[in-house]
């Protein structure tokens, strides 16, 4: 499977980042869901990058996305400097929000699959009061060790019968992008949108960092604070990484393709 979409992408480091704004990637996916094309969504961050950097299957499903969104801001500004200057942050949680309110004039169905026991449903409970008439079709919490067939199967079941038109994935990477990839051709919903943490800050479980420091790229220091044992790692491994590999890359010492 690959990328059949006609929006162009950034090549960081062997991934695809799609050069959008919200706007664009609002009218991306309902055009889907008004055609009923079936695709995923993986939103995207250095800690995505820098995972399809040890795993070459996980940056070829990124790659086969409809579209790898620049969830953080260093990928917004790797895609401004490629010269997308209209490209800007298209942040999971805010998107999940911006579908939400559209969904209630167009009547499209949701269904949450993901998260810690209990809290999908209390995402639920959350969205449908925040949107009222929002149709909240069904919400699922697997288990943390990988799923029978037979417990997958169910969980197939169940979204099929609910029939949603977004199916919101609350995984964390990279375990969300290999489920939606996986999954993909045995769910009859258009849209798979893999949004990891915006489970927890939608339903009041996590707090989001403030405005400011998601603007100017420090939200990964408001959650490392938050969750130092959890995130030392992603932060403080893979962010110098990551910029040193961007640097190799733009002087041309390390070569990408996206395969």
């Amino acid at each position: 499977m690959v990328n059949d979409t006609d929006v162009p992408r950034v090549n960081v480091l062997g991934v695809g980042v799609s050069a959008i704004d919200m706007q664009q990637a609002l009218t991306t996916v309902t055009g889907w869901i008004r055609t009923r094309q079936r695709r995923y969504v993986c939103c995207t961050t250095v800690h995505g990058v820098m995972e399809s950097q040890r795993d070459a299957s996980l940056r070829r499903i990124h790659n086969a996305a409809g579209l790898v969104t620049p969830d953080g801001m260093p990928l917004v500004w790797l895609c401004r400097r490629a010269g997308y200057h209209h490209v800007q942050r298209v942040y999971g949680p805010d998107l999940m929000l911006a579908l939400c309110q559209q969904s209630v004039e167009h009547g499209y169905r949701h269904y949450l699959y993901g998260g810690a026991p209990g809290v999908a449903s209390q995402l639920a409970d959350r969205l449908t009061q925040r949107f009222p008439g929002l149709a909240v079709v069904g919400w699922d919490a697997p288990p943390f060790r990988p799923s029978t067939e037979a417990e997958d199967a169910v969980a197939v079941a169940a979204i099929n019968t609910a029939r949603p038109d977004i199916v919101w994935v609350g995984l964390g990477t990279p375990r969300q992008e290999r489920w939606m990839a996986e999954h993909r051709d045995r769910l009859q919903a258009p849209v798979l949108l893999g949004v990891g943490a915006a489970f927890d800050f939608h339903a009041g479980v996590k707090k989001q960092a403030p405005a400011w420091m998601q603007r100017t790229g420090l939200e990964w220091l408001f959650r490392l604070a938050r969750e130092p044992r959890r995130l030392w790692r992603r932060y403080l491994v893979y962010n110098p990484q990551f910029l040193g590999l961007v640097l190799l890359q733009w002087l041309g010492w390390r070569r990408y393709t996206l395969d």
